[in-house]
C-alpha cells in the first residue's frame, strides 16, 4: 500500500517542498506540496529526479579503491584506515599544507555534512583549503563581511513586496534563485506586475528571465561594474542620495562622490553597450521608488570586477534607502541561528604560495589549485581530499587541473560517483542516498525570501552497510586525530547526531525557547507540521543584526582602490569575441546529467552564436564550431540566435563528461563539452580572487563537415 510522505528538495537553493508517494522501498511519484509556505506547490524538473538519484546504478554503494587495473571494493573500516593513513603519510613527508581540501556546494545542502566537515578539515591542520565558493559567490561574502561584519549577512530581494526589481547577471527562472531562495519565481514575478511593479534585467543574453522582463538591456560581458558605477555617479550628481533610517549608521559616505564622479553614463555607454539615458533614468527610478531593490548574481560575480560589482549593488540599495526596508533588500530571520557558528570572515590573512592570491575566511581561491599542485617547492600540494565536488568540470582551466590531479601522491574523495575528478582518487568514500537522511536547510533559510522552517525525516532507512556523509567525516576525523577540543566535540556531536544538534539549535534560536513553560519553535513542532511552519515575511533587522560593529563602512580601501583599475578599463580595446556561461532548469552544475528524464530530448550543450558572428565565421544552425581559448579548445554544435549580443558566444557550464574511467550510464550523446576547458585560471577578480568565467576572450572557427 502506498503512502504520501513530505520532503524538502535538497538539490538547489529553492528548497521546494515535495510530496513523495512511496510503496515500500519504491518511489511511485513526486509532486510539489501546495501547503508548503515557501514553495506553494511549485517543483522544478529536478525535484522529480530525486527518484533517479535514489536508484541510480552509477551511485556507489560501497567504498572503492583504485588499483592498477580498475576499482575494487573495501570494507568501511579498511577504507577509512587507508584514507587517513594516506593523507597522514603525505603530510609527514611534505608538511601539513601539502594536503589540500576541496569542498563542493552539495555540502551546504546537507546538515550532517555542514556539522561534521569543519572539524574533519581542522584535523588536517592545513591552510590549503578550497571550495566552490570562489567560482560562484565569493564576492557576495566579501561584501557582506566588509559592510555588515559577517560573510553570511546576505540581504535578499523582498520580492513579494517590491515594486521595482533590478537584476544584473541573474536568471532565477533557470536557477530558482541563487543566493536568493525563491521557489515559484514565475508566479512571484506575475504578482509583481499585478501590483504595478516592474522587472528590469541587465544581461548579455536574453535569458528566460530577461525575456519575461519589462525591460531587458544587453550589457557587454565584464562591463556591468561600469553601469553600476555610473548609476551611483548619477545619485551623487543629481542629489538623489537618501539612505533613510540607516543614514546615522553610515561612515565613509563623504568619500564616495569623488570615487564615482569619473563614471558618467555618457562615458561608459560606448564600452558597456547600455545607452546613457537608460542608466540615468534607472538611477532616478531607484531613488524615487518606495520599494525597489538591486540584486546581482552569477553573471556579475564571475567576472574580472566581481568584487566591486557586489559592493556597488549593496551601495545602490543603501544609498537609495532600500536596504532593510520592506520591498527592498532585507535579511531573513532563520529559526536555526548559524552566524555565531560560522567564521564572520577575514581577507588576506595568508595567501597562495605561487601567485599570492588572498584567502577569505580560511579558504584560498580555487583558481590557484592546479598551480599549487604543479609548481615545485616548499608547500607544494601533494595530496587532496575532495568532498562532493567535481572541480575538473566546475573550475577554470579544468583540463590543467585534470592533468595536475594525475601527479598527486594520494587523493581521497567523499563522493557518490566516480566522475571526472574522483577518477583520480586512490579511494572513494560514497555516502548513502540523500533520501535515507533527515533534512533541514540551515543555510538557505538565511537566503529565503520568506521566513519558514521545515524538517524532513528520512524517506527510507539507511542500509546497514552504508554510511551517511557525517558518519564518513566523523570516521576520518577520528583517525586523523587533531586537537583534544575537537575530539571532545566530535564525541558529543556523534552522540547527538545531526537531528539532536538541530533540536538544540532550534531551542536556542530566535523563535525557540529553552524553557518548557515558554512557547517556542521546536523540532517536535516541525515534525508535527511536515509541510513546514510559516514564520512570516522578512522584517527590518538593522542595526541589531550588524555583527560586532555599530556602523556600516561604505568605502573600504580595497574597494575604492579597485575603481582605478575600472577607470583604466575605459581606455582598453575590448576583445572582439568573448564567452559567457548559462544554466538550465534541468541541470545542477556538473551533476544530474545521468538522470534520463533530465537529459532526454535535444542535446542542450550547444554554443549560442549571434547571426552576424555566425556569418563571419561561416557557421549555420546545427553546424560544428571550434571554440579556442587561451589554454584549450572544444568542438561543439552551434545554435544561431539573436538572444546573445553580437561579439558574445554562450556555452553552458557543468558538461564535458565521458573521460576515461568515468561512470555515467546515460550520458552518451549528452556528454557535451566543458566550458572550463576555455576559461583561464590565470584570470581572477583582483579584490577577492574569485574565478573569471564570463567575458573570457575566445576565437571561433568553423569545422568542416566530414565527407559522406
Amino acid at each position: 500500500m502506498s503512502t504520501l510522505r513530505h520532503r524538502v528538495c535538497h538539490l538547489c537553493e529553492a528548497t521546494c517542498g515535495l510530496l513523495v508517494e512511496v510503496d515500500g522501498d519504491e518511489i511511485l511519484g513526486i509532486r510539489g506540496d501546495p501547503a508548503d509556505p515557501l514553495s506553494r506547490g511549485y517543483m522544478c524538473p529536478k525535484g522529480a529526479a530525486l527518484a533517479d538519484l535514489h536508484t541510480d546504478p552509477d551511485w556507489l554503494r560501497q567504498p572503492m579503491r583504485r588499483t592498477g587495473t580498475g576499482w575494487e571494493p573495501l570494507s568501511w573500516p579498511a577504507a577509512l584506515d587507508f584514507a587517513a593513513e594516506g593523507l597522514r603519510a603525505v603530510q609527514q613527508a611534505h608538511g601539513r599544507n601539502a594536503v589540500a581540501v576541496y569542498q563542493g556546494n552539495p555540502t551546504i545542502h546537507n546538515l550532517g555534512a555542514m556539522l561534521f566537515a569543519p572539524p574533519m578539515v581542522r584535523a588536517l591542520r592545513t591552510r590549503s583549503r578550497f571550495s566552490a565558493t570562489s567560482v560562484d559567490q565569493l564576492p557576495h561574502h566579501v561584501a557582506a563581511w566588509a559592510l555588515y561584519g559577517h560573510q553570511l549577512l546576505l540581504p535578499v530581494p523582498d520580492i513579494d513586496r517590491t515594486e521595482l526589481l533590478v537584476l544584473f547577471g541573474n536568471n532565477p527562472l533557470a536557477s530558482n534563485g541563487s543566493l536568493m531562495a525563491v521557489p515559484d519565481i514565475r508566479r512571484r514575478l506575475r504578482d509583481l506586475r499585478a501590483r504595478g511593479g516592474q522587472l528590469v534585467v541587465f544581461d548579455p543574453r536574453r535569458t528566460e528571465t530577461a525575456a519575461s522582463a519589462d525591460a531587458h538591456h544587453f550589457v557587454r560581458p565584464g562591463t556591468d561594474a561600469l553601469v553600476l558605477a555610473a548609476m551611483l555617479g548619477v545619485l551623487f550628481e543629481e542629489g538623489l542620495v537618501d539612505a533613510g533610517p540607516l543614514a546615522p549608521l553610515l561612515t565613509g559616505l563623504d568619500t564616495l562622490e569623488a570615487c564615482f564622479a569619473p563614471f558618467s553614463p555618457a562615458r561608459v555607454a560606448a564600452l558597456t553597450g547600455v545607452p546613457a539615458e537608460v542608466v540615468r533614468d534607472l538611477a532616478r527610478k531607484l531613488a524615487t521608488s518606495d520599494k525597489a531593490v538591486v540584486h546581482g548574481r552569477m553573471g556579475v560575480s564571475t567576472q574580472s570586477f566581481g568584487g566591486i560589482c557586489q559592493w556597488m549593488c549593496q551601495l545602490l540599495n543603501i544609498l537609495t534607502g532600500h536596504l532593510d526596508q520592506p520591498g527592498g533588500a532585507m535579511f531573513a530571520s532563520p529559526a536555526l541561528p548559524i552566524l555565531d557558528r560560522a567564521s564572520p570572515g577575514h581577507l588576506g590573512a595568508w595567501s597562495t604560495r605561487v601567485r599570492g592570491l588572498p584567502e577569505f575566511a580560511g579558504e584560498l581561491p580555487v583558481s590557484a589549485l592546479w598551480e599549487e599542485m604543479t609548481t615545485p617547492g616548499e608547500g607544494q600540494i601533494r595530496g587532496l581530499l575532495t568532498s562532493h565536488g567535481n572541480p575538473v568540470l566546475s573550475t577554470p582551466s579544468g583540463d590543467r587541473l585534470d592533468a595536475a590531479l594525475d601527479g598527486l601522491d594520494f587523493m581521497v574523495s567523499i563522493d557518490p560517483y566516480i566522475n571526472e575528478t574522483t577518477r583520480h582518487a586512490h579511494v572513494v568514500l560514497p555516502p548513502a542516498s540523500p533520501l535515507t537522511r533527515s533534512h533541514y536547510d540551515a543555510v538557505f533559510n538565511v537566503l529565503a525570501v520568506r521566513n519558514t522552517a521545515r524538517f524532513s525525516p528520512p524517506l527510507f532507512p539507511r542500509p546497514p552497510d552504508a554510511r551517511h556523509d557525517w558518519e564518513i567525516m566523523a570516521g576520518l576525523q577520528e583517525r586523523l586525530g587533531g586537537r583534544m577540543r575537537d575530539r571532545l566535540e566530535l564525541a558529543v556531536r556523534r552522540w547527538l547526531g545531526p537531528r539532536g544538534v538541530l533540536a538544540l539549535g532550534l531551542r536556542g534560536g530566535p523563535q525557540g525557547s529553552w524553557w518548557p513553560w515558554r512557547k517556542g519553535l521546536t523540532l517536535a513542532q516541525l515534525e508535527a507540521e511536515p509541510s513546514g511552519v510559516d514564520l512570516g515575511p522578512l522584517e527590518s533587522r538593522l542595526p541589531g543584526l550588524l555583527f560586532e560593529r555599530d556602523t556600516i563602512p561604505l568605502a573600504p580601501d580595497f574597494y575604492t582602490a579597485d575603481l582605478a583599475r575600472l577607470e583604466a578599463a575605459l581606455l582598453e580595446v575590448p576583445p572582439s569575441l568573448v564567452l559567457i556561461g548559462r544554466r538550465d532548469l534541468r541541470s545542477n552544475n556538473s551533476w544530474m546529467h545521468n538522470s534520463r528524464r533530465l537529459v532526454k530530448g535535444k542535446p542542450r550543450c550547444t554554443l549560442l552564436v549571434h547571426p552576424e558572428d555566425a556569418a563571419q565565421s561561416g557557421l549555420s544552425d546545427g553546424s560544428m564550431a571550434e571554440v579556442i581559448g587561451r589554454h584549450g579548445t572544444v568542438t561543439v554544435p552551434v545554435s544561431v540566435s539573436d538572444s546573445v549580443m553580437q561579439g558574445v558566444v554562450c556555452l553552458p557550464h557543468g558538461w564535458g563528461h565521458g573521460r576515461q574511467g568515468v561512470r555515467l550510464s546515460v550520458a552518451g550523446a549528452h556528454a557535451g563539452v566543458s566550458a572550463n576547458a576555455l576559461t583561464d585560471a590565470d584570470q581572477v577578480d583582483v579584490v577577492t580572487g574569485n574565478a573569471v568565467l564570463n567575458g573570457v576572450p575566445v576565437e571561433l572557427r568553423a569545422v568542416a563537415a566530414e565527407a559522406s
